[in-house]
């Protein structure tokens, strides 16, 4: 077998010692490592083939690892990756053990920052830079950010924050005319009708003319324009920020981006190259369809077909809120759908195609997306926020004070609480009760399974007294029957699932039927230990608690949450309050709890229920954690599978 070039990269001196026309085969190459490789285990795609040349120009120009380049979100990193010393480990990237989807400081001394939420890179290369010059040392920094990255506020922020300070800093704008899904609001458009190569080029004499109207200041504004390669309008933008603006450039022309590379390396202050690229370049079907092709599972490269796993799966969790919400608006005119620039993402495209005039997707602005919903509420309409449960903690502050403190009724359904499996911990969805929790106003339920889910989702609709918070998982949904319509629920009372003399189980969420699963368990130990599926963590059905200590002190908590200020900590406050009579014992006088839940550590990534087994949170696990704190050993069980698992209220009856 010949050896390839990139075979013999090692590190990007190795890249460095070549002459500068055979990148372009490198760039080839590594977009071919990059498909054969997802194609057989699945991951982000498009992003990553779409800036082969950028990370390749960027490695040979600049003197990584001394020179810093700093990646927003890593969907664009996989090729990074291959030219730092991760060749020989990239078959297992996302996958237990393996390499990271995403950047992380503690795999490679090439990861300068880690990143997997979107619009940190410009601040963090600010922060290198400042640093660098309170130093006194002269390493260069690089900012490599999307146009996707450039709808959040953290980007502006941070550009203002660097026009001001006029320290050394080169920003490359990749610009693949998308991000995730398709681009959105004014910069959005303003992005596509104008930084695009032709578009641009073309526009010289129409905005030469356009200035000349204004007597007083377009001729100042031109020259400013001038100082880049080509004049261009949309670069004032960034000129007024402080930026020197270059561009566009074509960011498949590894020869050009060299060149061009080398020559603003060496100019001082800030600096925006803009570079034009297509995602998922150099493979057809991705190209046709980037959307699609972001992130997926294994598939087949000459066809794309996903490739199956097996016996047919049940829906999953996003595409059954998803036919949910939009079952229940056509109903009711007054709600209104949001995403942050996920519609595929969170279900919410099926909202989007059917009825478009009441869906908003305000980009990547989590926080604009929280207030916005506020204002939409003051109105009297019924703002769905549909944000993955990681990405929600980044408007955490206009949830209690936009949202909360005036309780308004907007209904928050945070898609991916729990572990999500392969991107790992920028993603694990476990802080959410906790942060939630404890802001005033505010319902917080989840869903043991799909069918719960329609009705809660029902329920928080319903629910005119404040905001409400909705999770659930990411993946497939656990298999049960759906009821042809979704119902309302009682607001804050759980329900037994499960008698039992010896212990009873608390669970909430994804972990219930788990929990289950171990309860059958432990009766072949001789341990009759009850199951509640709880539903809510706020209000907490303390009725039902008081009545459960009543009947077995032992009492176990089960979540897929932190134990810290989870679910878990909501049921311990509550059994230590003060008792309904003053002076009374506690709620829970003589109860005994046991807290299962996420430890107090960063997760990494990998399938779910390997994770989930690894912090002691499968059903065996969850068993043997029981018997032991039972003063019981096990020596291994056998527990149901999702498609044997009966609908919750025929567990109630049993």
């Amino acid at each position: 077998m010949t050896e390839t070039l990139l075979s013999q990269i090692q590190n990007p001196k190795d890249l460095r010692s070549l002459a500068a026309d055979k990148l372009p085969h490198v760039a080839q190459e590594i977009r071919r490592t990059i498909l054969e490789t997802v194609s057989k285990i699945g991951g982000h795609l498009g992003s990553s083939l779409g800036a082969a040349e950028i990370t390749v120009a960027l490695h040979y120009v600049f003197n990584t690892p001394e020179d810093k380049l700093v990646w927003d979100t890593g969907h664009q990193t996989y090729g990074h990756k291959l030219l730092t010393g991760r060749q020989g480990r990239f078959g297992t990237i996302r996958q237990f053990g393996g390499l990271s989807g995403f950047l992380r400081r503690d795999e490679s001394e090439y990861d300068t920052f880690g990143a997997g939420h979107a619009s940190t890179a410009i601040s963090a290369a600010l922060g290198m830079a400042a640093a660098r010059d309170v130093k006194g040392e002269g390493f260069k920094v690089v900012a490599i950010v999307s146009d996707g990255c450039m709808t959040g506020g953290e980007s502006y922020e941070g550009l203002q924050n660097a026009g001001m300070l006029q320290s050394d800093l080169l920003v490359v704008l990749n610009d693949n005319q998308m991000f995730i899904s398709h681009r959105v609001g004014a910069l959005g458009t303003f992005l596509t009708r104008l930084l695009t190569l032709g578009a641009v080029r073309n526009a010289e004499k129409s905005v030469e003319k356009f200035l000349a109207r204004f007597k007083f200041w377009g001729s100042g504004i031109l020259r400013v324009a001038k100082r880049a390669k080509v004049l261009l309008f949309p670069g004032m933008l960034f000129e007024e920020m402080g930026f020197a603006y270059f561009g566009p450039i074509d960011g498949h022309d590894v020869r050009q981006l060299v060149r061009v590379f080398s020559h603003i390396k060496e100019l001082k202050g800030p600096i925006l190259l803009h570079c034009v690229t297509k995602k998922g370049k150099g493979y057809t079907l991705a190209e046709k369809d980037p959307i699609a092709y972001h992130g997926l599972g294994k598939f087949e490269i000459e066809t794309g077909q996903i490739i199956a796993s097996g016996k047919p799966a049940p829906p999953a969790y996003t595409k059954v809120f998803g036919q949910t919400l939009l079952k229940l608006a056509q109903k009711d005119p007054r709600v209104v759908a949001i995403s942050a620039a996920m519609p595929e993402g969170t279900g919410t495209d099926l909202f989007r195609d059917k009825l478009p005039r009441r869906y908003f997707d305000v980009g990547l602005a989590e926080q604009h997306a929280v207030t916005f919903a506020g204002g939409l509420a003051t109105e009297g309409l019924k703002p769905v926020v549909a944000i993955y449960s990681t990405f929600l903690q980044r408007a955490y502050d206009q949830i209690q004070h936009d949202i909360c403190l005036q309780n308004l009724n907007v209904v928050f359904c945070l898609d991916r609480a729990g572990l999500v499996g392969e991107d790992g911990p920028t993603h694990h969805g476990v802080f959410d009760l906790a942060y939630l929790r404890m802001l005033p106003n505010m319902t917080i339920m989840a869903p043991a399974d799909e069918n719960e889910l329609q009705h809660m989702l029902k329920t928080a609709l319903a629910c005119d007294n404040g905001p409400v918070a909705l999770r659930y998982p990411r993946g497939n949904a656990v298999g049960v029957p759906m009821d042809p319509e979704p119902r309302l629920l009682p607001i804050g009372k759980g329900v037994r699932l499960q008698e039992g003399k010896d212990a009873t189980i608390l669970a909430v969420g994804s972990r219930v039927h788990p929990a289950l699963e171990a309860a059958r368990a432990l009766e072949s130990l001789g341990l009759s230990v009850g199951v509640v599926n709880m539903r809510f963590v706020k209000p907490l059905d303390e009725e039902l608690l008081r009545e459960i200590v009543a009947r077995t002190p032992k009492v176990v908590t089960v979540e897929d949450h932190v134990v810290t200020g989870g679910f878990g900590s909501a049921v311990l406050e509550a059994l230590t309050a003060p008792g309904p009579v003053p002076g009374s014992p506690s709620n829970g006088a003589g109860a005994q709890v046991l807290r299962i839940g996420i430890p107090d550590r960063f997760v990494d990534h990998g399938a779910p229920a390997l994770l989930y087994d690894s912090v002691g949170l499968s059903p065996d696990k969850i068993a043997a954690r029981i018997a032991d704190w039972m003063g019981l050993k096990t020596a291994g069980s056998k527990h149901t599978t999702a498609a044997a698992r009966p609908p919750l209220e025929t567990a109630a009856k049993g």
